[in-house]
């Protein structure tokens, strides 16, 4: 039988979001690509072959970033380019972390 939580002990909205920004930084491939894009924004070619997936698979992992807010996108021609979303306050804490920990 599930659990029934009452709403006092429910995590707040932001709590949850955190959670999944955590969990989704905890795949290597991921942590790769965020790493990758702490340095300079990319191309999804150059961020497969450094995370060591498919276009499809770092497309897929790029989605995930994007939706947490974490990476952005921009158009350049025909391709798309990847950078950390340093306007976020997570992300741009993250990048700072990032940079100081390579």
């Amino acid at each position: 039988m599930p659990k029934i939580r009452s709403r006092a002990t429910r995590p707040p909205a932001a709590v949850e979001r955190l959670t999944r920004t955590f969990r989704a930084l905890g795949d290597p491939a991921r942590s790769r690509i965020v790493l990758a894009l702490s340095q300079d924004e990319r191309c999804v070619s150059d961020l497969a072959e450094i995370a060591g997936l498919s276009l499809s698979a770092t497309s897929h992992q790029l989605r995930i970033l994007r939706d947490l807010d974490l990476v952005t996108v921009r158009r350049a021609g025909k391709n798309h380019l990847y950078a950390l979303n340093e306007s976020a306050p997570f992300a741009r804490a993250l990048a700072h972390l990032v940079r100081e920990a390579a």
